[in-house]
């Protein structure tokens, strides 16, 4: 997936990149830290971000992907969204899923998570 973001020209800045991976760190601190770098971040632990996204006063944006192996898909459905949405990301949480959609099959969709 790191390769697929980087080929559509995005800054990526992997965990074991920054040092960071590994090291039984807790989410918060991660979250903390990407937010001090300035980074969106990327995860697949839906739960325990929706909880920091919720509790967190500032960060950066979240982009939560459903764990899958359609790494082009995933990337195509989050890529078309943020070409389409203007605003920042900045304290927003973007979920990405799959639905199965009859007579079309499973497409992958984005939902938007409140504070609340």
């Amino acid at each position: 997936m790191v390769n697929l973001l980087r080929a559509e020209g995005h800054d990526v800045l992997t965990s074991y990149e920054a040092g960071q991976a590994n090291q039984g760190t807790p989410d918060d601190q991660v979250l903390q830290y990407a937010t001090a770098m300035d980074r969106i971040l990327i995860t697949e632990n839906r739960q325990d971000f929706i909880d920091l996204h919720r509790a967190s006063s500032n960060h950066a944006g979240i982009i939560i992907f459903k764990h899958d192996r359609d790494y082009a898909g995933k990337i195509k459905v989050m890529t078309n969204f943020l070409n389409e949405d203007d605003q920042s990301l900045g304290n927003r949480l973007l979920r990405v899923m799959k639905q199965n959609i009859k007579a079309v099959g499973p497409s992958f969709v984005v939902q938007e998570y409140d504070r609340g």
